[in-house]
């Protein structure tokens, strides 16, 4: 005798907010926030006992950032048997923003370094880090402005 799969209505409220985010990073406090904005009680205990449920089932990946950072999530559904494509993550180390890239080099990187050099990647646990575009464009605007300042101070000290 099969026994049926016990759903609670956290259970069933975590996986509406799930399915609405497929593809998108979150961590737990995330979703805590996201409920309690919407006056709905669900402790951060059960989300993560939830999620890590999920992770067991494959309906959810589970990544490790840094050791200074909550664990990460992503929702890849409930018909996804081994979770999303290959990809790696890049962290900004401005704002803290967390991206996934999936695209054919990173394949490529993954073959390259089983083949080349032995070497078998996660690359579920593969991040990088670095600036963001948008951040890499306020450094920019920043340094330009920081410009200009010299040149007019200098141009304001030779003229007094």
């Amino acid at each position: 005798m099969i026994k049926a799969a016990y759903k609670t209505k956290q259970q069933e409220l975590l996986l509406s907010y799930l399915r609405e985010t497929k593809g998108i990073h979150f961590t737990a406090e995330d979703i805590r926030r996201h409920f309690a904005e919407k006056n709905i009680t669900l402790g951060v205990a059960t989300i993560y006992r939830q999620l890590e449920k999920l992770v067991s089932e494959g309906q959810v990946q589970k990544y490790f950032i840094d050791e200074h950072s909550a664990s990460c999530f992503e929702y890849t559904g409930e018909s996804s048997a081994d979770g999303t494509e290959p990809h790696f993550h890049l962290k900004c180390e401005k704002c803290g923003e967390l991206f996934h890239v999936e695209c054919e080099e990173i394949t490529e990187i993954i073959s390259h370094l089983q083949n080349e050099h032995g070497f078998l990647l996660n690359p579920f646990r593969t991040v990088l880090y670095g600036i963001c575009k948008s951040c890499g464009k306020k450094d920019l605007e920043g340094k330009k402005m920081n410009s200009e300042e010299e040149v007019s101070g200098k141009k304001t000290t030779h003229s007094s």
